[in-house]
């Protein structure tokens, strides 16, 4: 009946203490401690230490620096998160991005640079490509006297 989601980005074991509702517009930056979620007008900037779900009609004007981010709403600005990224259907970011992992879903309208780094400073692997075949020459006999090279 419901769709079970591990994946930590939908964890909710931070808690939504602050919300901005559909229809309320809010001017000035916001620090919280834990989740927030945006179904209004923000004009500022979100830092949050954990997580910014901005709802489909939600809009923010600014900078966000979170933990996650689930956006379905409207963003004009940079986000930065330590986490992951989601971009439901429904998103249009106008900005820039830096996360350690995106997910653009079908639909979502994304403009901006993306940086992507992980939080292990590992290198990155590089493909090794296969070495050329060799290539051989044949000799068909035909039926009259001229052979054929291919």
């Amino acid at each position: 009946m419901f769709k079970e989601k591990n994946d930590e980005t939908y964890d909710r074991t931070g808690e939504l203490n602050t919300i901005i509702g559909k229809g309320a517009k809010f001017e000035g930056n916001i620090d919280v401690d834990h989740g927030i979620r945006i179904d209004g007008m923000l004009k500022g900037s979100v830092k949050s230490s954990d997580s910014i779900v901005l709802g489909k009609e939600g809009m923010v004007d600014g900078e966000i620096y979170v933990k996650s981010a689930i956006i379905g709403g409207k963003i004009t600005g940079k986000i930065q998160a330590t986490g992951k990224v989601v971009l439901e259907a429904s998103a249009v970011v106008n900005g820039d991005l830096k996360t350690s992992k995106l997910v653009i879903n079908e639909g979502a309208v994304f403009d901006g640079a993306c940086v992507m780094k992980s939080d292990k400073s590992a290198p990155l692997k590089t493909a090794v490509k296969p070495a050329p075949e060799k290539t051989k020459e044949v000799t068909f006999q035909t039926t009259s006297k001229d052979e054929t090279k291919l």
